[in-house]
């Protein structure tokens, strides 16, 4: 967890940035050493830090993150049309065919939601475990729900940066000093 913004340390980051290391900025020598700079934002997977002034080719990332979810997700679909195709093949029959066809869909569709979700709110630990499993099977529809969101934002940047503008809200509280030593406060009698 970052020490400034109460964000979790990721590996993912811009090139060329340090990622993964503690969330505070480290001061010139000589000068404030060892003073936190203030809280710096969580990087996101493929976007790293550009999400916050979109610069640094977020706007091509944006693109490839569109194009490649999309990609993945035709991809997965061709994987399970083999899939179907070998059901078939061993006739399994149809009640089977079918329990299979609705199994992918319904945990699609819940994949989908529970992902989409994920970018307005962050999700529960103890759930995101327990739906590890539903969330693996449903893969194609957290492919098409990253496709989408990639269109209106970064995928989860909005919740991101809501914390991120927060943590410097209450940075720049922290950091206003009152002027002047209280003790020596001059009493009108």
């Amino acid at each position: 967890m970052s020490d400034e913004n109460g964000t979790q340390d990721t590996d993912a980051g811009s090139p060329g940035k340090e990622t993964g290391s503690p969330a505070k900025d480290t001061a010139t020598p000589g000068k404030d050493a060892g003073v936190a700079a203030g809280p710096r934002p969580e990087p996101l997977r493929f976007f790293g830090t550009t999400w916050v002034n979109h610069d640094d080719g977020y706007t091509p990332r944006r693109i490839a993150a569109a194009v490649g979810s999309l990609a993945a997700a035709v991809a997965s679909c061709l994987i399970l049309r083999f899939a179907y195709q070998g059901l078939q093949i061993a006739d399994v029959g149809s009640f089977v065919t079918l329990l299979v066809i609705v199994m992918f869909a319904v945990c699609s569709a819940l994949a989908f939601g529970h992902t989409w979700e994920s970018f307005k709110k962050r999700p529960d630990p103890d759930r995101q475990a327990s739906l590890r499993g539903l969330l693996g099977i449903g893969f194609v529809g957290s492919l098409l729900a990253y496709f989408f969101r990639t269109f209106t934002e970064a995928p989860g940047e909005n919740l991101r940066r809501q914390e991120y503008e927060a943590a410097l809200t209450q940075h720049k509280k922290r950091s206003t000093r009152r002027t002047g030593n209280p003790a020596k406060k001059r009493r009108d009698k």
